[in-house]
């Protein structure tokens, strides 16, 4: 298999790297994707139908249809499981027409290569009619659950950990099956099975005739747009996910104790549902921006020919939802002051602790400290009252917070903020405006998020940039552009990697994720927190 392996050897072997490099046309990274799975997919079909020669012709026809529809695979990593998807159609709806069958053009190709040939000849140690009958003889009777482990135990070189990782199953599951499958084996049929299972094992000659029938044949209408330089692009999925999973968590995380925080200041019923409301607005409209997203994602990958209506929507969407919380926002902080004001005047003896006293220490936090006639920190704790003004400190937190260092609340201005929505230089928050902007939308010259508008833009979700775009959906850009669904000068090759500085990216992702993670949950437990110390109801 060296020919094969020469090419694919200098790319990401990963799954999701050789589907990248596969849908550039890298026919090379298919055959590595053949190799890997053929005896899985041979075994899987031949445990179906009984029939050696018939088996490989299935799994052939389930690759060629494999590169025919690589476009359509929505998630890279989870290829095994498509694969085995595309395999299980084909045993249930054979379909056997000459245009598709795989050995068409097989000696052609072996020529091509050159070398190759050699491998094609037929085994000296051939199986013979007789001897896969009484192998099926054997095996038919036995329930699938045990025959699939038990034939690809054979065909694995006896082990137990290539058959859990075939077919995603513990290692001591694998063990238990496969006793109880040499079990239900007559004992005579025992030494011969496993001889001949061995000698069934798909070869070289396999890959070639795959190699053959993909030939000709491109591998989506996604391959125009899909260069060679595709292939430093394969780990691109591992961060978006990863991204989108901590901004995910961090924004429960964060959601938690700002509910819980503002639960502790309310006094009236009226007041705990307005914060429960607002907290679940804020979360439905992320929600309805993820979503959203992700069906959009999903017509367009399907319907590629309109990919640019469904961008267009998709940038729709995002804007939506930057004004969605931006009015939200200005509506909770005025409507909450609103309700505070009225809840005092209508239900006084609510407001008898000392805590809820205007003008009250336990209200509010300002360091003897200051420095250029700012306190060094500044934080409230109370539910903001119609008189309040801004929280302003070195260090600032509150509803809305102005800091010259840091500042976190509701609205947070400072040069490093965190809040629902925040601007400065490096800001954290549902919208995030600044030098370096993240969050669920991050806006700035560097914009990282679940969506990104940016100079350059990186995102799980959606990225607009001018000058570059990397997203693991929609990509777009006026230089260089990364992602399945990607628009620029340059899309998915060696000159969008280089321009959207794809390299330090990777390897600084962890700890930019890190701090992002620090900056949003730690601000939010400690605030609230300390409002449960100071101002829960007794």
């Amino acid at each position: 298999m060296s020919i094969f392996n020469r090419r694919t050897k200098t790319i990401d072997s990963s799954d999701a790297g050789l589907v990248m490099a596969s849908l550039g046309g890298d026919r090379d990274a298919f055959c590595e994707i053949v190799t890997r799975y053929q005896s899985l997919l041979c075994s899987l079909a031949y445990s179906s139908v009984g029939d050696i020669k018939h088996s490989e012709d299935i799994a052939q026809e389930a690759f060629v249809e494999a590169w025919k529809k690589l476009d359509t695979l929505l998630d890279p990593m989870k290829l095994k499981s498509w694969l085995c998807g595309i395999l299980r159609f084909k045993e249930i709806h054979p379909r056997r027409k000459e245009s598709n069958q795989p050995v068409k053009g097989a000696v052609e190709l072996a020529e091509q290569i050159g070398g190759v040939t050699e491998h094609t000849k037929i085994e000296d140690e051939v199986i013979s009619d007789q001897q896969q009958a009484l192998l099926w003889q054997a095996l038919e009777k036995m329930p699938e659950t045990y025959r699939e482990p038990l034939i690809l135990f054979y065909r694995e070189h006896h082990s137990v950990e290539s058959v859990a990782s075939e077919l995603d199953l513990s290692e001591d599951t694998v063990k238990q099956r496969l006793s109880r499958g040499r079990k239900l084996l007559q004992k005579a049929m025992v030494t011969f099975v496993e001889d001949t299972l061995a000698k069934s094992k798909p070869g070289t000659a396999f890959t070639v005739t795959v190699l053959a029938s993909i030939s000709g044949i491109s591998p989506g209408v996604k391959a125009a747009t899909l260069g060679a330089g595709i292939v430093k692009t394969g780990s691109l999925f591992k961060w978006t996910a990863m991204l989108a999973t901590l901004a995910a968590f961090s924004g429960i995380v964060s959601t938690f104790f700002g509910l819980r925080a503002s639960l502790d200041q309310s006094r009236t019923q009226r007041e705990r549902r307005a914060a429960i409301m607002y907290t679940a607005l804020f979360f439905i409209f992320s929600m309805i921006h993820v979503l959203g997203t992700f069906v959009l994602e999903h017509f367009a990958l399907r319907d590629y020919s309109n990919a640019g209506v469904y961008a267009v929507a998709s940038q729709l969407l995002v804007l939506g939802f930057v004004a969605s919380y931006l009015i939200l926002v200005v509506r909770m902080l005025k409507g909450m002051r609103k309700l505070r004001a009225e809840e005092r005047l209508f239900h006084p003896d609510s407001f008898q602790g000392e805590a809820d006293q205007i003008g009250s220490k336990q209200r509010e936090y300002k360091s003897r400290f200051c420095l250029a006639g700012f306190p060094l920190l500044h934080f409230r704790f109370g539910m903001p009252e119609n008189n309040d003004k801004p929280v302003i400190g070195w260090v600032a937190g509150g509803d809305q917070a102005y800091g010259l260092l840091f500042a976190w609340g509701g609205v947070a201005i400072a040069p490093i903020s965190v809040g629902i929505v925040s601007i400065g230089v490096i800001t954290i928050g549902g919208v995030g405006v600044g030098l370096i902007g993240t969050g669920a939308i991050g806006i700035g010259v560097i914009g990282f998020g679940a969506s990104a508008i940016a100079y350059k833009a990186y995102a799980s979700l959606s990225a607009l940039g001018w000058d570059s775009a990397i997203s693991g959906g929609f990509s777009i850009a006026k230089e260089a552009a990364i992602g399945p669904i990607s628009f620029a000068k340059h899309i998915n090759n060696e000159q969008a990697a280089e321009i959207s500085n794809l390299a330090v990216l990777q390897q600084n992702l962890l700890w930019v994720l890190a701090v992002i993670a620090v900056m949003v949950i730690v601000p939010a437990a400690w605030h609230s927190n300390k409002v449960r110390q100071r101002m829960r109801k007794k």
